[in-house]
């Protein structure tokens, strides 16, 4: 159906059967509404982060594994 049909239409109708069709309307709009899209943000890759490598030139860190048990084992000392 044409818009222009459909206005002519509407407008030809009385002042209380247009209420109705604007009612209608209002209706089917919320009954169909469609959802706005939610862009999703873009992901980036972990190792492009700017975190990663930060401590890459430090000694202390070349075996995490070793810092981490130093670390922990100086903590515990000063604990006890």
């Amino acid at each position: 159906m044409e818009a222009t049909v459909l206005v002519r239409d509407i407008i030809s109708l009385p002042p209380e059967a247009q209420k109705q069709v604007s009612d209608f309307v209002a209706f089917l709009k919320t009954r169909y509404a469609t959802t706005p899209r939610v862009r999703k943000a873009k992901r980036i890759k972990l190792a492009d982060e700017p975190f990663i490598g930060m401590w890459r030139d430090r000694e202390d860190m070349q075996d995490s594994s070793a810092w981490v048990r130093r670390l922990r084992q100086s903590e515990w000392e000063h604990a006890g």
